[in-house]
């Protein structure tokens, strides 16, 4: 099983969350290849050589960075030849906005699964009976409150590194079952 890991990173939030990912990943399924990419050095012509597909952002002003949207702009041709239909899908956020919703953190995860949904892949959300759903779950996929009550960035809890691990474990446990 081949898993990729693509995301973009403004203070190092989702960079933490992206290898507690992989770790989580790497623990389930000890012989998968685990690549992580940020999404600026990243082609969309090599995505259709992975089973797993995991696409992580900070959420910028109630979305996806531009560096992701960008990124899934320039899948149009796989879109078209159907490349990635059947593949799983994986996404995760982290933003510091305000309120528990983390200001627009579910539309930019609804967002990165509408892409999946739209090239046929299989998505899979972060099921509430998961280790660490508390501290870092939404039934979308893995979110990482990063911000203080001001807004400014304070990084990701440990309860939080704690979810990314048991959802990377999630992933790559459905793919290993879906691959089978």
């Amino acid at each position: 099983m081949k898993i990729l890991i693509v995301y973009h990173s403004d203070y190092g939030s989702t960079e933490k969350l992206a290898r507690a990912i992989a770790a989580g990943a790497a623990a389930a399924v000890p012989e998968a290849t685990i690549t992580l990419r940020q999404v600026l050095q990243t082609e969309p012509e090599e995505l259709p050589q992975y089973d797993v597909l995991v696409f992580g952002t900070p959420v910028h002003m109630g979305t996806m960075c531009w560096q992701m949207k960008r990124f899934i702009d320039r899948t149009s041709k796989l879109w078209l030849e159907g490349t990635l239909e059947g593949k799983i899908g994986g996404v995760f956020a982290t933003g510091g906005g305000y309120g528990g919703g983390g200001g627009g953190v579910e539309q930019t995860l609804i967002a990165l699964h509408a892409h999946f949904l739209e090239h046929g892949m299989i998505v899979v959300g972060f099921p509430k009976s998961l280790p660490g759903y508390a501290d870092g779950g939404l039934h979308w996929g893995l979110y990482g409150r990063t911000g203080d009550h001001e807004g400014m960035p304070v990084g990701v809890s440990e309860g939080c590194q704690r979810a990314a691990r048991s959802y990377g474990m999630h992933l790559a446990e459905i793919a290993q079952r879906w691959i089978s």
